[in-house]
């Protein structure tokens, strides 16, 4: 099993990319009860390949989510980025410490 190239996932077809990782999904099932019921795997680094292979394919659904939805409007705040109605000064507020003073 070779690493899926992100190159190679853009340019599947969105149902293609999701049976993509429904197979690896179980395939990571599988190889995880192998270790669970303490058998040695046949690949010893199949499982981090298999995580990784899924990590890749949930990146480029979300890249290919994102660039469907147009970009939200900003906020427009006042001058000095802060938000209106907050007081910026702590002006006569004293802080309360655990002990004030011993005796």
């Amino acid at each position: 099993m070779a690493l899926l190239k992100p190159k190679d996932l853009r340019a599947m077809r969105p149902e293609d990319i999701r049976a993509k990782l429904k197979e690896f999904g179980d395939e990571l099932m599988h190889e995880r009860g192998v270790a669970a019921m303490g058998g040695a795997p046949a690949s010893p680094g199949k499982i981090r390949a298999l995580r990784t292979n899924i990590a890749r394919i949930h990146t480029v659904m979300l890249e290919q989510e994102r660039a469907a939805k147009p970009a939200p409007a900003k906020d427009k705040r006042p001058e000095g980025g802060k938000k209106p109605g907050k007081a910026s000064d702590k002006k006569g507020k004293k802080s309360v410490g655990k002990k004030e003073e011993k005796k």
